[in-house]
């Protein structure tokens, strides 16, 4: 078996296996939260946002985003105008899934990053 060893000291992620190593995810899923946690602080995280760095469509990432959102590794909030439109959706990832809690972000046990529309919750084990 052949090792191969990559100099990892620009342009890489370090990230929790957590969600590679779920079985309840199909590929697509892992393969999107892998790349939404790779993303630098001022992406757009909008469904459209996310489509900019892949061969996948909208429709493609949404299922992805709601299969996330399924296993407790992403949460939307609607963001609504004065009027009540729904005008955005702050997006909250997680390197590991959490149950429905209204307290999120800043779920106990790791602290949460505000990156542009994305909460970052990094679970230090």
């Amino acid at each position: 078996m052949s090792t191969f060893r990559v100099n990892k000291n620009v342009n890489y992620t370090v990230m929790s296996n957590h969600h590679l190593q779920d079985k309840r995810l199909s590929l697509k899923a892992k393969g999107l939260l892998s790349y939404m946690l790779s993303l630098p602080d001022d992406w757009d995280y909008s469904l459209k946002g996310l489509t900019v760095g892949c061969k996948d469509g909208l429709d493609s990432v949404r299922t992805a985003v709601l299969e996330l959102e399924e296993h407790g590794y992403v949460r939307r909030q609607k963001v609504r105008n004065a009027k009540g439109q729904i005008i955005d959706y702050d997006y909250q990832v997680y390197e590991s899934p959490v149950e429905d809690d209204p307290a999120v972000p800043g779920k106990e046990g790791g602290p949460s990053l505000r990156l542009g529309h994305l909460f970052l919750l990094q679970d230090y084990l």
